[in-house]
């Protein structure tokens, strides 16, 4: 006998319709989200809403990390205020330095009449935990919108370049770092000059200088910085250091192994760079934009010649058709004129029609009453 269950617990459609509407729905989802970015704004308002809650949850981390923080030894302190103090003393002088090259270079642009560099702002910002995903290399940070962060701003240490802002929220930022197998980098040699793209590797603890060809002057040591013409990396940025370099005979590129310079994963306080580029707009876009404007006007002056020609031709139409009103009008006037006929048979009556229509249709009946 086969059992089944009371109708009190048969609720709703089955199981596998279940399954098959939701199925369908994520893939609808993805596929709306993937191409059109349709659930954007639903992100945004839910990482706004969960940002209480993820704080809520970071607060036994803060404070095992306070009460780490207070542990640490007068040893400790002792020695990590001597380096600074050394490190404030280079600084200062380096500073110095740097303040006497600004004055010079402000001078030769002067003097050259040279355009100014562009400006940089930082925004100090901290690192509050990694996304869930173990096959990208994200961190979250715990500035957005609210403090003025853009999507694409490029984010750095003390030691050079870590990374990107890839999305930004409200009240955080999405930061994709240096060593994420789908983040690039446009860099130069510091050496030679020899510019180049450096990409993440899937592995995350390397980099690959791509598009480095055979006969190119690279070698082991070498530092890669930001060459700067991509309009988003500030120029002079240092990025990575050339682990090794193979060369094979079959390929046309050489295969340019990199490390970080700064230390990706290890780095915790970082900046979030604001840079503002002064740079003329593109000529091809300028002359492109040009064209279609141009292509616009011409299709428009087409369109509307056919309703002038259309226009004409019915204004001629009416002049003609006043012209020919007068004759028409006039042909009439000389049976008018004529009195009537007598009764008479049949047969005399047919031919006294057939004898005006004649003279109608001659033309000399016709000038004359038109004279007339």
């Amino acid at each position: 006998m086969e059992y089944s269950p009371p109708p009190l617990f048969k609720q709703g459609p089955s199981a596998l319709a279940r399954l098959i509407f939701f199925v369908v729905l994520a893939i609808a989802l993805l596929i709306s989200d993937a191409r059109y970015s349709t659930l954007e704004i639903v992100r945004g308002m839910l990482g706004a809403g969960l940002y209480p809650l993820q704080r809520a949850a970071l607060v036994p981390r803060d404070i095992f990390m306070g009460a780490a923080d207070l542990a640490v030894t007068s040893a400790t302190l002792r020695s990590e205020n001597a380096k600074l103090a050394n490190k404030n003393l280079e600084l200062s002088v380096k500073a110095g330095d740097a303040a006497q090259l600004a004055i010079e270079n402000a001078h030769l642009r002067a003097l050259l009449n040279l355009q100014s560099r562009a400006t940089t702002e930082e925004t100090p910002a901290e690192i509050q935990y990694d996304t869930r995903d173990p096959f990208t290399q994200k961190v979250v940070i715990g500035k957005g919108t609210q403090q003025n962060i853009q999507d694409g701003a490029p984010v750095v240490t003390e030691d050079g370049v870590i990374g990107q802002v890839t999305r930004v929220f409200p009240l955080q930022s999405e930061v994709t770092l240096l060593t994420d197998k789908d983040q690039a980098v446009p860099v130069q040699i510091a050496r030679t000059g020899l510019r180049s793209v450096i990409y993440g590797t899937p592995k995350g603890d390397t980099l690959d200088l791509r598009f480095v060809p055979i006969s190119a002057d690279v070698q082991a040591g070498d530092e890669l910085v930001t060459s700067g013409l991509d309009g988003i990396y500030p120029p002079g940025l240092p990025v990575a250091k050339v682990l090794r370099v193979d060369k094979q005979a079959d390929t046309a590129f050489a295969r340019v192994v990199c490390v970080p310079i700064a230390a990706v994963r290890g780095a915790r306080q970082l900046l979030v760079l604001h840079y503002n580029v002064n740079v003329p707009p593109n000529p091809i876009e300028v002359e492109a934009a040009a064209a279609a404007k141009e292509a616009k006007e011409n299709k428009g002056k087409k369109k509307a010649a056919p309703k002038a020609a259309a226009a004409a031709g019915a204004s001629g139409a009416s002049a003609a058709s006043g012209a020919s009103a007068p004759v028409a009008v006039a042909a009439p006037a000389k049976p008018a004129e004529t009195p009537p006929a007598k009764a008479a048979s049949p047969k005399v009556a047919s031919g006294a029609a057939a004898k005006p229509s004649k003279k109608a249709h001659a033309p000399k009946p016709a000038s004359s009453g038109a004279a007339r």
